[in-house]
């Protein structure tokens, strides 16, 4: 066991990688120490809140940090001075907080606080300078969520468990959460399909190669505006898309017959200079969307990487709501803009950027490199790969958020086409624009394809003729459900939650089985996720109400400030809530929750019904535990069948199905004595194009990512992070496989073939 030497300096950080990170910027007369993490919470197995006595809490030190606690506590006792040195949010005050009354600090009164939002020396350096106290306002902030989660969780979550089933969960934010996922399904649901048809149209000067066509929109039939559908969802993340329509066929045919053969002129040209400016620096919400969308990290990734980004001194604080950057890095990033891409780029004053959410800590920073003269390059061989992309992706962020303005040259045309037989008079308007200067657009290596029309030179008078038109029948797509990125930007709109709170609340409802994700990393409700939805929103409106919830983060951001007491607030929803929890426990019913089959049970003569359990649904006697008949449901005697052939490889006696936490598998039917077991294969049908031998098949990784590996493995290691369509790639012949907005590309990295 390590002690620390009298009169030297103890510092004590929440994690090892910080511990070791601010080691390096301080002297002999300093030892960093990691609490690793809340040496002092609420008991898992009890409420541990004492709602008579002014919700006071029972905080108890876990068995796992008891050691680390009276380690600590040694350490402190023959320290010159404790520097408590966590982190600088309402979390990493709390932890403090503990670590004072779990080590006795206040009484020998020789600790201080201190913070940075970065690790480097001079951070280090002046937050030494300048200690304050224990902020007992964010304490009592971060306590006060803490305690009236606790109460929601322990309090409805057993209410669940008598009218469902156990296992599942309520939370304040959860909860809220599930009601955006269990809603955009049921508007997804209830959406009638229409169908439309799509004039595309392609135009030429007269006598112009093809390489000089432009697309162009009809805009007026006969002076008369033609439809345009607002609301149309064309493909995945193209919600309330604005495109001209025809709603009957008949129409749209006879639109693109009198193109062909109109007199078609350019009468009107405007053309303007426009300027596109970057986005502000990274917030916690907007990094886990930029990340989500442009890595494909979940949020929960995001979080864990930029988390070791910061203790290992790259970033600084990952946990913010602020676009704020501090005067010495934007000066950095101006030295390195001129240094890597030329003094153009860079800006002659400072930009800054204004907070959009009113409860922005404004003293706060956005996340940005430590170092912004680092490039990624350079830090490459310092970083993992997962570490290297989320570091370019806030380097390149900052950096641009600092350079000049992109510059554009927009045209817009319009066009006259006359159909002298049919006396049809169209107007089309065609639009595009250039890159004059690309400015901040230089950094951003995530940047997709500039996909917009280049019209090639044109000027007033100009006869064009129809290069291409094309009428499609489409049909009207409801709204997209939410992927993890769509998500957080709702919850942040609406209030929900905090910068920490939106990777943990979808881990835990996608960990309950609430809500899963698709191929296309969208996620749906599934069945008990609806189920408990439902309930919530029928008997606990307002604990899923979206407005009380952003009401409550107001009152803890109140409560941080100073400007109002916890108890108050807790006590204001804890006495209303529990009145009302007592009613609804025995108002509702369990019957509610479980069909009722028409059939009765063999053994008691009682109804039959269709329950939830802890690994899916199961039938049941209702004269439950009177009578504890079950049966198995069709599907599970379908599954039954299709592996009732197959035997142990070990044993030779026969495999059965079995059902557990992570879902159906085969066991031996000579268990305990043979304790052989095997994974039930989601087959596809697709035959390994390595192998030829084996069948493509659902796989998990130990992370619990989904992907797609060849059945004879290990004798054959082909594997596919994306499902396959079965199709084969028409240029290279490689597995096609299915990718966003509903579109299939080739597994084949070298082969860039998107169908």
């Amino acid at each position: 066991m390590l002690y620390v030497p009298c009169f030297m300096k103890l510092v004590i950080v929440e994690s090892p990688t910080k511990a070791k990170t601010i080691s390096k910027f301080l002297g002999k007369g300093f030892s960093v120490k990691s609490s690793y993490g809340h040496i002092r919470d609420l008991p898992e197995k009890e409420l541990a809140i004492d709602v008579e006595n002014n919700f006071e809490p029972k905080y108890e030190i876990p068995p796992k940090a008891i050691n680390r606690v009276k380690e600590l506590k040694k350490q402190a006792s023959s320290a010159e001075k404790v520097i408590l040195a966590t982190d600088e949010d309402r979390e990493g005050e709390a932890i403090s907080w503990h670590l004072v009354e779990a080590l006795g600090l206040s009484k020998k009164k020789n600790f201080e606080r201190i913070v940075f939002h970065e690790i480097t020396k001079n951070a280090i350096t002046k937050a030494l300078e300048n200690p304050r106290k224990i902020d007992i306002d964010l304490v009592d902030a971060q306590q006060a969520r803490r305690i009236l989660d606790r109460l929601v969780g322990y309090k409805l979550s057993p209410f669940l468990w008598k009218k469902i089933r156990r296992g599942l969960s309520a939370g304040r934010v959860q909860s809220v959460a599930l009601r955006f996922i269990c809603e955009r399904e049921r508007e997804i649901e209830k959406f009638k399909s229409e169908k439309y048809w799509n004039v595309s149209v392609e135009l030429k000067k007269n006598g112009a190669s093809d390489l000089e066509k432009f697309k162009a929109e009809i805009i007026e039939k006969n002076g008369k505006k033609t439809e345009v559908a607002k609301t149309i969802k064309l493909f995945a993340g193209d919600y309330k898309t604005k495109r001209t329509i025809f709603s009957d066929e008949k129409s749209a045919k006879e639109s693109a017959t009198d193109l062909e053969k109109s007199k078609i002129e350019i009468i009107d040209i405007s053309e303007k200079e426009t300027l596109r400016h970057p986005s502000p620096p990274f917030t916690t919400s907007t990094l886990q969307q930029s990340a989500i969308n442009n890595l494909g990290y979940s949020a929960k990734k995001t979080m864990m990487t930029a988390q070791k980004l910061y203790e290992q001194g790259f970033i600084t604080y990952m946990r913010t709501d602020s676009v704020n950057l501090s005067l010495e890095s934007i000066l950095s990033a101006k030295k390195t803009i001129e240094k890597e891409f030329g003094k153009e780029y860079a800006l002659e004053n400072p930009r800054f950027f204004k907070n959009k959410s009113k409860n922005a800590q404004e003293a706060h920073e956005a996340i940005r490199p430590a170092y912004p003269d680092k490039h990624p390059d350079e830090l490459k061989k310092d970083l993992e790969h997962e570490q290297y992309k989320l570091y370019r992706l806030i380097w390149e962020r900052m950096i641009a958020s600092q350079m000049a303005p992109a510059v554009f040259d927009s045209v817009k045309v319009s066009i006259s086409a006359q159909n002298k037989k049919s006396k049809n008079n169209y107007l089309l308007s065609a639009s595009g624009s250039t890159i004059k200067f690309d400015g901040f657009l230089k950094v951003n290596s995530f940047r997709k394809a500039n996909g917009e029309n280049i019209l090639p030179p044109l000027k007033t008078g100009d006869e064009l003729e129809t290069a291409d038109i094309n009428v499609e029948e489409k049909t009207t797509v409801p709204p997209p459900r939410y992927s993890e990125a769509t998500l957080v930007k709702v919850l942040e709109e609406n209030g929900i939650g905090r910068p920490s709170t939106y990777a943990p609340t979808i881990s835990t409802i996608l960990d309950r089985k609430y809500i899963e994700k698709n191929e296309e990393k969208r996620l749906y409700p599934l069945e008990i996720g609806l189920v408990v939805n439902d309930l919530l929103v029928e008997h606990f409106p307002e604990i899923v109400d979206i407005n009380f919830t952003a009401t409550v983060e107001e009152d803890f951001d109140e409560i941080a400030e100073g400007k109002i007491k916890w108890v108050p607030v807790i006590q204001s929803f804890y006495d209303p809530f529990i009145k009302h929890l007592k009613n609804k426990t025995k108002e509702v019913k369990k019957e509610s929750f479980q069909e009722k089959l028409d059939r009765n049970c063999p053994e008691c003569g009682g109804d039959l019904v269709l329950k939830f359990g802890r690994f899916g649904k199961f039938i049941a006697c209702s004269n439950y535990p009177n009578c504890r008949y079950t049966e198995k449901t069709d599907s599970e005697k379908k599954l039954d069948e299709q592996h009732a052939g197959e035997i142990c490889e070990l044993c030779g006696a026969k495999m059965a199905v079995k059902r557990g936490r992570f879902g159906a598998f085969l066991g031996c039917s000579n268990y305990p004595n043979c304790k052989n077991i095997k994974k039930i294969e989601n087959k596809t049908g697709i035959t390994c194009p390595k192998c030829e031998k084996g069948e493509i098949v659902e796989r998990k990784s130990k992370k619990g990512r989904i992907f797609y590996g060849c059945n004879a493995y290990p004798n054959c290691d082909f594997a596919l992070w994306n499902k396959p369509t079965g199709e084969k790639c028409p240029k290279c012949k490689s597995l096609m496989t299915f990718a966003a907005k509903g579109k299939a590309r080739c597994s084949n990295k070298e082969c860039s073939y998107i169908k």
